[in-house]
């Protein structure tokens, strides 16, 4: 079994966080060649370089990105032990990193993440927004946990990782109490030359709609289209036209934006994937968030 010297992680770790070998003596009361010494041994046991340099900088290369996020973890645990072996503290806490796709509506990802406040343990919830192409590679150097997204991993990131279906469920047409009641008569032709807010290309969901609106020869008034869902909802909070929701949060998006449902976009169902580098789910905190999602929220 290979040992590792955690003073040499810990002089890795300072000089990581303080950006300069100069910064981490201060912090560590220590020379230069000492710290120096101390990160030479740590990248020999490792066997990778964990610095680069920059000119007069140095920078965390992409293992010493990977080797940073770990030691925040380590050192992390290490104080919070003392902590509840000294009586200030309630145990350890369960830190989750998620990346969630900008076209995921909040209430669903909110109902997806529920299940972490009520786990026995603490947990620390850490969430990053963004599009796949963003989110894939921050998770592939251990920077998140889990993506959360409405696509599956494409062969187009090339990013190794493993998606994890949480569920399904339909689409509906929302719009201000106004439209909608003209909207609904004779629906869906009524959606032709009405006023529309739509995901933005290259979404799953605008590529539904796009293929539904084509089959019926629809032609809508695109008045909008938006990468932020929650943003698309409040323009058509204030009546500029009708959007899709998920029907799983149907009652949520009526009573959250003041708007009635339309109808719904048949023979389409959203999907809701849980995105990791384990083929094989095993951290405790993902784990509870699929269960949860899979038994419940998309039962």
């Amino acid at each position: 079994m290979e040992w590792l010297n955690y003073h040499h992680l810990y002089y890795f770790w300072t000089v990581a966080r303080s950006g300069s070998i100069a910064a981490a003596c201060r912090e560590l009361l220590l020379s230069p060649s000492t710290v120096s010494a101390q990160l030479q041994e740590l990248e020999k046991v490792l066997g990778q370089e964990l610095f680069t340099r920059v000119g007069r900088n140095l920078v965390l290369t992409e293992m010493g990105r990977v080797v940073q996020r770990y030691a925040d973890e380590i050192f992390l645990l290490g104080r919070e032990m003392v902590d509840a072996v000294k009586g200030r503290g309630e145990g350890t806490s369960v830190q989750i990193n998620v990346g969630v796709n900008d076209m995921l509506p909040k209430p669903v990802v909110y109902r997806i993440l529920e299940p972490l406040l009520r786990m026995p343990e603490k947990s620390r919830i850490s969430c990053i927004e963004g599009t796949p192409a963003q989110l894939l590679p921050a998770l592939s150097v251990h920077d998140l946990d889990l993506v959360l997204s409405d696509t599956p991993v494409g062969s187009q990131i090339r990013v190794r990782a493993f998606s994890h279906l949480l569920g399904e469920c339909g689409v509906t047409l929302f719009a201000s109490p106004r439209l909608a009641r003209g909207l609904r008569k004779g629906f869906p032709r009524s959606l032709h030359d009405a006023p529309a807010l739509l995901p933005a290309p290259g979404s799953a969901l605008r590529g539904a709609m796009d293929r539904w609106f084509d089959s019926l020869d629809i032609r809508p008034d695109i008045i909008g289209e938006f990468e932020d869902v929650a943003l698309l909802s409040v323009f058509g909070e204030q009546g500029q036209g009708f959007f899709p929701g998920h029907d799983v949060i149907e009652e949520n998006i009526a009573q959250r934006y003041h708007v009635e449902p339309i109808g719904p976009i048949p023979d389409h169902r959203e999907r809701v994937f849980a995105i990791t580098v384990e083929r094989q789910i095993r951290h405790p905190a993902v784990l509870a968030i699929t269960q949860s999602a899979r038994k419940e929220l998309f039962a």
